[in-house]
């Protein structure tokens, strides 16, 4: 395949792309209700707090106040935090890499509340707290 033939094969998967997978067209931080808003390309309108989203979890309305997205609209760049995120990662609930994401999971696991989980920890208290870790000879 010479250059050309490339050339017009990546331009039918990339008119194929945007035929077939939701797109941005705008994207905007609104301050009232603290979210990024994004309109695709399906008439969807779509938000998310950027507390959930990596690279955007500390911002401030400033940094957050420019939304840029990228030719195809399949991403969401904020100048002032130089970072992005991927459209159709948002729509499968992907916020952050993998890694990224398996932290904020277990950070919000350890802050979960139940009676379950009351009940044993005061059952652990009883008993003198949580056992020391013994080290092992290796």
């Amino acid at each position: 395949m010479d250059k050309h033939e490339e050339f017009l094969e990546a331009n039918r998967r990339g008119q194929e792309m945007l035929a077939t997978i939701p797109h941005a067209l705008s994207a905007r931080y609104d301050r009232r209700i603290r979210r990024v808003v994004v309109r695709l390309s399906t008439g969807l309108e779509i938000s998310f707090s950027p507390r959930d989203a990596q690279g955007l979890e500390t911002a401030t309305w400033e940094q957050l106040r420019e939304i840029e997205i990228d030719p195809p609209g399949f991403g969401l760049h904020f100048p002032a935090l130089d970072a992005d995120l991927y459209i159709p990662a948002l729509l499968e609930g992907f916020f952050g890499s993998k890694r990224w994401m398996a932290a904020r999971l277990g950070e919000l696991g350890g802050k979960a509340k139940s009676a379950a989980k009351a009940r044993a920890s005061r059952a652990n208290g009883r008993k003198g707290g949580r056992p020391k870790k013994v080290a092992t000879a290796a």
